[in-house]
């Protein structure tokens, strides 16, 4: 991985646009719950410079992202912004929300950033894709996520989830086999990154 200092020279030229989707979420957060109030204060690390540091984990190679349980859009729509701005390789992004007041909040980014993103108000149990990369953030513990992705996850997909000090018990507990790597994570030195590759279901 790299340093805070060196995402943040990464993602320089999209800072702009970041920062009007931040504003964004801080004017809907006055009606919509997107994120939680004590966490506004630090924000920008806490959410914005959290979700960057994940799509530089996404291999060139891969076209097809799907975001679960997007919420305010950490980490998707956070990918869309950097994916425009640095002409990245990416050329579909999902994100799903089953919480329809999220859903429409993510559509308004979408539309007023122009950002190329589809947005889907349902349960992600109920869809059936096959990304190239699935990202969740504080979505679901592990066992449970992967329950809930058996019909998106196949030997190619990667997952690239942020995970925080319970880590190496959610590993324990997923009835899988898979490669796992754990990443440190540069925005928060408590936290890490897992990027799981070759899931099989047993």
């Amino acid at each position: 991985m790299f340093s805070k200092k060196e995402l943040e020279q990464k993602i320089e030229p999209a800072i702009p646009l970041l920062k009007e989707y931040w504003n964004l979420v801080l004017k809907w957060q006055k009606v919509v719950n997107l994120i939680s109030d004590n966490t506004i204060k630090e924000g920008w690390n806490r959410h914005v410079l959290d979700s960057a540091q994940l799509y530089f984990l996404i291999p060139e190679s891969k076209k097809i992202l799907l975001d679960v349980g997007s919420g305010g859009g950490f980490p998707g729509l956070v990918f869309a912004i950097l994916n425009k701005v640095l002409k990245g390789s990416l050329k579909e992004i999902t994100l799903v929300e089953s919480d329809l007041k999220k859903s429409l909040f993510l559509e308004e980014v979408v539309r007023v950033l122009n950002l190329q993103v589809v947005v889907l108000n349902e349960r992600i149990e109920k869809i059936q894709l096959r990304p190239d990369v699935i990202t969740a953030r504080a979505f679901a513990p592990l066992d449970r996520l992967f329950l809930l992705l058996q019909k998106n996850v196949s030997r190619e997909t990667i997952l690239i989830l942020p995970k925080g000090k319970s880590v190496d018990e959610e590993i324990k507990n997923v009835p899988l086999k898979a490669s796992v790597e754990k990443i440190q994570n540069c925005v928060n030195p408590e936290g890490c990154v897992l990027k799981i590759e070759g899931v099989e279901y047993v």
